[in-house]
């Protein structure tokens, strides 16, 4: 299990710090049955940012999403792995930031297309990309690349009991 390494109460009128299995367990329960809409946000050559809503999986500790070779979200990640991922979970806004690889392990997109499919959405993995018959019109024609996202660190904002708000650190 992922575990941060630090942690650091950003609340400022009094609540405890959150505890990362909170958010933790939250991906784990509602990816990828929730209707989530998680946001990658990369950074161009150029220094501009560029945001994406994707669907994204919580798989063995990690967070995976898809992305069309072609589309401006891949050729990012292809020039810099430096990337943040938003979401709006059950009670918690959650910001997760790190470095999204390529995953070309076919076993590991074999599990991953398993989540999805439990999920809705009916991709299969061909090598180490997935197909389906559909996909949201901006991730580009299949086949997708996957993309598994190195932990750095996470802040969360909770939005019920308990709420607060905390800054988790992940050994890189």
């Amino acid at each position: 299990m992922t575990e941060p390494t630090n942690t650091k109460n950003l609340d400022r009128y009094g609540s405890a710090p959150l505890e990362w299995s909170r958010a933790r367990d939250i991906l784990v329960a509602d990816t990828p049955t929730a209707d989530l809409t998680f946001f990658v946000s990369t950074v161009r050559p150029d220094g501009r940012p560029h945001s994406a809503g994707v669907g994204a999986v919580w798989v063995e500790d990690a967070l995976y999403f898809k992305a069309g070779p072609g589309t401006r979200r891949a050729r990012n990640l292809a020039e810099n792995p430096a990337c943040t991922v938003a979401v709006r979970l059950r009670g918690m806004d959650l910001i997760l930031e790190g470095e999204a690889g390529r995953v070309t392990d076919s076993a590991t997109v074999e599990r991953v297309a398993v989540v999805y499919r439990e999920g809705g959405w009916p991709a299969t993995a061909e090598g180490a990309t997935l197909t389906a018959p559909y996909s949201a019109p901006s991730a580009g024609a299949p086949p997708w690349h996957l993309y598994r996202l190195a932990l750095h660190r996470a802040i969360g904002v909770a939005s019920a009991e308990p709420h607060g708000a905390t800054r988790w650190d992940f050994a890189t």
